[in-house]
Parts: C-alpha cells; sequence; structure tokens
C-alpha cells in the first residue's frame, strides 16, 4: 500500500518542473510514511510513498525497475496471486519478496494482458522506455485512486488529487458538470472530478499513453455476466466456499490485521473469518462508540467481539471527535465527500493505526447481495403505482404530515423518500433514492449529466440498481470515503467482499436469491448460518452514520451559517438554500443530507476550489 505519482514528457523532451516531484512526495506522505524513493531520468519521474504490509524491508520500496533498468513499475494496492505469479518465473532476479513486484516478469511476458491476471487491488503505473509507452490501471472494483491530467506535452499522475494540483500549469477550472453530479448524488461519478482538468482512471480499465495517442482498454466489465440459474442450496455451498477463500487471501499481512465492526451481518462474518484464518489472538476489532443511541451499535460490537474473543477497542465518537475528524478530512482530503460516514471511518481508522497497518472493511456487501432497503423500494413501487390517483394522494398527504425526525433511518424518513420518487422511472427514482435530496434548481449555470445507463438490466429494475450502485455509489462513494479516511492515517483497507471471484459469482445471482422476498440479502445470510448466531444475521440493518440533522442545528451551527451566508454560495441559489436551512431548524423537515452535501461543498471549495 502506498502513495504512487509520476510525470511523464510525451516527446522525450526534459521535464519542466522536475523539482515538483518532492513536493508531489509530500502530498502523499500520508499514505505512506515508511519509505519514499524515485526513479528519475530527464523526460520521466515516477515516485512512490510506501506504507510497508509485505516485506518490511527497504529492498521492497517502489518503484521497481526490470532487468536493464528499460521497464519501471510501481503499485498502490495489494497482488493477492503474487505467489502464484512469482512460482511461474524461478529465473527471473527478483530483489525482494514484494507483492508488487511479482507484476514485473508477468508484464515482460504478456505486456498489457497482465493487468486482467492481477487479483488484488491496485492503481499502478509502468513505464516502458523501450516503446516510450505509459500505462496507468486501476483495479475491478476500483478500490484504489488514480488521477492523471496534461500540463502541455507532459502526463502526470498521482494517487491523490491534491498531489497533482502541486505543478504550477495546472488549471483548477471547474467542471459544470461534476458539480451537478456532485449536488445531485453527493459525488462524482467517474471519470470526472471536480476539475476540468483533471479526470480518474476508470475502475476495470487501464490508459495506454503512447506516441500513437491515448487508449483507454476496459479488461473487466461487471455488467458481463449471464445471469445462472443455481438452485439455492448450491448457491449457498458455492458462496461460502468462495467468501472463506477471499478472506484467507486478504487477511495475509506481515503486519497486524484488524476489522470494523458494529455487531451486524457484514463485518461479523469478516471478524469471524479472519480470526479463523489466522487466529483470533491476532485480529483487533474496532467500534463506533456514539452517544445518539439510535446512532450507536457499540454494544451490539462489544458483545460480538467477546464472542469472538478478539482484542475490541471501542472508539468515542462525538460532537468534538467528530468536529476533530472535520478538519482533518476537509485540510487532507481535495474532493468533496458528501458521505458524513466519512468522519467516523477516519476516528476508527486513527485509533486503529496504533494497533494494526491493515484494517478489513464490509464494502461492496450490500451492492453485490442487495442490502439496501431501496431494493424493496423497487419490489413495492408497481403496487403502488398501479393504484388509483385518488389513492396515491392520499397516501402523500398522510405521509408528508407525518413528524419529522432526527433519528437514524426512521420509517418516517422512508415513507417520504419512498412517495416522493416511487411514481419515476426506475433509474431516477432510484437516484433519487440514494440521492442528496437537493431540489433540480439548487444551483445556476450547470450542465445536467444525463441518466446512467442500466447495462442490460434496462426493465429489470431489482438487478438494474444493484449494477448501477456496484459501478457508482460504491464505486464513487463508498470505496473514496474508505481509502481517503483510511488513508489519512496511513491504514490500509481492504474489501474482501469485492474479491473479483465473489464479485463475478455474485454477478450471475438472480434477483430471487440475492432479495428473496422482503428478505434482503438472502443467500448471504443464508451462508453466514455456518458460522454466526442467527441473532446477529438477521439483525436489523443500520449502517455507520453521524447525527447530521441534530449537529447542524446545535454543535456546529455556527460553522454552518458561516459557510452558507448568501455571499458564499457563489455556485448555489441561495434564497433555496436559506429555506432548505430554515425549515430544517425549525423542525418543518428533515433536510440533514441536503445539507450536508452543501455544507462539505462549501468546505471543498473554501480549501480547494
Amino acid at each position: 500500500m502506498c502513495g504512487i505519482y509520476g510525470m511523464i514528457s510525451e516527446g522525450g523532451t526534459a521535464l519542466r518542473y522536475p523539482d515538483i516531484a518532492m513536493e508531489m512526495s509530500e502530498a502523499l506522505a500520508h499514505r505512506g510514511p515508511d519509505g519514499h524513493a524515485k526513479f528519475t531520468n530527464p523526460h520521466a519521474i515516477i515516485g512512490t510513498a510506501r506504507l510497508r504490509i509485505i516485506d518490511l524491508h527497504e529492498r521492497a520500496d517502489q518503484p521497481f525497475a526490470a532487468p536493464g533498468s528499460q521497464v519501471w513499475l510501481e503499485c498502490n494496492g495489494e497482488i493477492y496471486n503474487a505467489p502464484s505469479i512469482r512460482a511461474k518465473y524461478p529465473d527471473y532476479p527478483f530483489r525482494s519478496n514484494s507483492d508488487v513486484e511479482a507484476i514485473l516478469p508477468l508484464y515482460l511476458e504478456h505486456g498489457t494482458g497482465a493487468i486482467a491476471q492481477l487479483d488484488g487491488m491496485f492503481g499502478l503505473c509502468i513505464w516502458d522506455n523501450r516503446t516510450r509507452t505509459l500505462i496507468l490501471a486501476r483495479d475491478r472494483a476500483g478500490e484504489k485512486p488514480l488521477f492523471y491530467t496534461r500540463a502541455g506535452r507532459e502526463i502526470l499522475f498521482a494517487s491523490e488529487l491534491q498531489c497533482i494540483l502541486r505543478h504550477p500549469e495546472i488549471s483548477k477550472e471547474l467542471d459544470p458538470i461534476a458539480i451537478s453530479e456532485y449536488l445531485r448524488l453527493g459525488y462524482v461519478p467517474e471519470p470526472r472530478t471536480m476539475f476540468k482538468s483533471i479526470r480518474r482512471v476508470e475502475a476495470g480499465t487501464f490508459i495506454r499513453f503512447s506516441e500513437g495517442g491515448q487508449q483507454v482498454v476496459r479488461y473487466w466489465d461487471p455488467a458481463s455476466f449471464a445471469i445462472a440459474d443455481r438452485s439455492p442450496s448450491d448457491a449457498v455451498a458455492e458462496l461460502q466456499r468462495l467468501f472463506e477463500n477471499a478472506v484467507t487471501k486478504q487477511v495475509m499481512s506481515d503486519v497486524p490485521v484488524g476489522v470494523f465492526i458494529s455487531g451486524g451481518l457484514d463485518s461479523s462474518l469478516l471478524a469471524t473469518l479472519a480470526s479463523r484464518a489466522i487466529g483470533v489472538d491476532k485480529v483487533h476489532t474496532f467500534s463506533a462508540q456514539f452517544a445518539e443511541a439510535s446512532y450507536d451499535e457499540s454494544q451490539e460490537a462489544a458483545v460480538l467481539a467477546a464472542w469472538m474473543r478478539t482484542k475490541h477497542i471501542p472508539v468515542r465518537t462525538d460532537e468534538e471527535t467528530l468536529l476533530d475528524a472535520l478538519q482533518h478530512v476537509t485540510s487532507g482530503v481535495a474532493e468533496p465527500i458528501a458521505d458524513p460516514a466519512v468522519l467516523p471511518t477516519f476516528l476508527l481508522a486513527r485509533e486503529a493505526r496504533k494497533h494494526v497497518k491493515v484494517i478489513l472493511s464490509g464494502e461492496g456487501a450490500d451492492e453485490l447481495f442487495g442490502g439496501y432497503p431501496t431494493y424493496l423500494g423497487h419490489k413495492v413501487a408497481p403496487v403502488y403505482d398501479a393504484l388509483p390517483s385518488f389513492l396515491r394522494s392520499a397516501i402523500r398527504s398522510g405521509v408528508a404530515k407525518l413528524p419529522s425526525s432526527g433519528k437514524k433511518v426512521t420509517l418516517e424518513f422512508l415513507l417520504k423518500r419512498f412517495v416522493s420518487d416511487a411514481e419515476k422511472p426506475w433509474v431516477e427514482r432510484h437516484l433519487s433514492w440514494f440521492g442528496t435530496g437537493l431540489p433540480a434548481d439548487i444551483a445556476a449555470n450547470t450542465e445536467m449529466p444525463e441518466l446512467p445507463d442500466a447495462g442490460p438490466y434496462r426493465n429489470e429494475p431489482l438487478l438494474g440498481a444493484m449494477l448501477l450502485d456496484y459501478r457508482s455509489y460504491l464505486r464513487d462513494n463508498l470505496l473514496v470515503k474508505v481509502d481517503r479516511a483510511t488513508m489519512l492515517s496511513s491504514v490500509e483497507a481492504r474489501a474482501p467482499y469485492l474479491d473479483h471471484y465473489l464479485t463475478s459469482f455474485a454477478m450471475s445471482l438472480p434477483a430471487k436469491l440475492r432479495v428473496r422476498g422482503f428478505e434482503t440479502k438472502w443467500v448471504l445470510k443464508k451462508a453466514a448460518e455456518k458460522w454466526l448466531p442467527k441473532e446477529v444475521i438477521y439483525r436489523r440493518k443500520r449502517g455507520l452514520s453521524v447525527p447530521i440533522a441534530s449537529w447542524i442545528n446545535h454543535g456546529l451551527r455556527g460553522e454552518v451559517d458561516r459557510l452558507l451566508a448568501p455571499e458564499r454560495l457563489s455556485l448555489l441559489n441561495a434564497q433555496r438554500v436559506r429555506t432548505l436551512l430554515d425549515e430544517h431548524r425549525s423542525g418543518k423537515a428533515n433536510h440533514a443530507k441536503a445539507l450536508w452535501a452543501v455544507v462539505m461543498l462549501q468546505y471543498w471549495l473554501e480549501k480547494w476550489g
């Protein structure tokens, strides 16, 4: 795990600002505090800030060079099939036991075909000086980030956006479509960033930059898997095998390992199987401890940890610590992240860093196996749509009268979200249910993007929604949140649910095995019965979040008023924002999600825009 960066001159001329490499390295120091190195020549620099996880010796510090020093490699991430790759090349002069170095002989034999053979999470760079070709690639799910841009005839790339911003010729002109996407969704879908000139390498692709131009190649497509008709028992057994393999691969490390747990299904499975793989005495568990009862799952987590006998650490998560986290995140991440869970995730990672360097997280389980209440909403929507218009109107009127609550995911909240969007086409309503809740006219002078493609499931809302969440909400929001929050504390996060063999299996499951009747994650819950008590498996899902509704009105009131003052809202309709804030503070409505998206945008503009 590390942060990577580089500058390449396309024309073979000398780099104009080679000294910027030092500043780029400093901007990534939090991703890799254990070692720093770079390869340079007059027209190319690639460098790494390393967090030592596999082979802790400095000989494993990146970048790596192939024999003859004409091919350079650096990679942020972990390659889980490195041992099997190494075994294919017994005569290769490896200088270390690094998982990353195994990529080099594979590339020398297969070229870019090597990328599809990697099992892992990665954002990697290969500079092939033999053909003056630069290759940038990302893993299938998009666990690891990689940004790039051009400055004249030079290509710049880095693991984090603020690294690229160190270059004096990078334009900070905002992308109006990215702004619209952020205001609608709370995140910016790839390949865009908030800056017009900077883009992300898309998940499951590599980009080849050569004298012939720039070519994007997709080596993995989550929409390509045909639905297979399996019996429920066969599906459960196969899932058990694949998941156990995934955790066993990803828990291997030369440093201690931890798991963020809530007491619910996804994290409990990870902690249990990690303990089975490496021994319970080697696993630490961490949970967020909230003062607000509807957000706090620390007691359930503590009971589970005691049952598993892990080394358990609760992490205080109150207004004081959340404000500290807010300051770290907004000043340390050059992307607006509207998901408030980034704050407790940072607090968990900061505490975890005192004990471990590797954390397992449960991202991907909901998207792959149908865990969100929105999937149930899609099942109910056709029934609701079929009701006479006067009855739907009466239901909307009755739901609107329900008193607003600042508690977490209440029935009132779910009902209001459902009736507000249930009659829309399924893609539009799905984005609305998951979106910020900001009105469409919240901003002026922006360009509205097209609705995303539902792939092969245009007429199958349940399968389509899960695929859409996998390649949008998960990839562009949840994985960004986890990567940035953990790496700010120099902790590597791994997501075993996103193992690509497990993902391929999940993508081929019919909807009825993922959401069976009104039971979400049916096949995963049945598989979990092999390892966990049923009271853990069938607990009501809450998820990690923050009591933003109360915070806006109380502890963060002064900051919210400062950030949302009309003279500061240069991109937004100030009157619309004021109305949302007034309704929220009067208790007329809970606009916490919408207001938080605006607050985080304002913080971002203040620091980075």
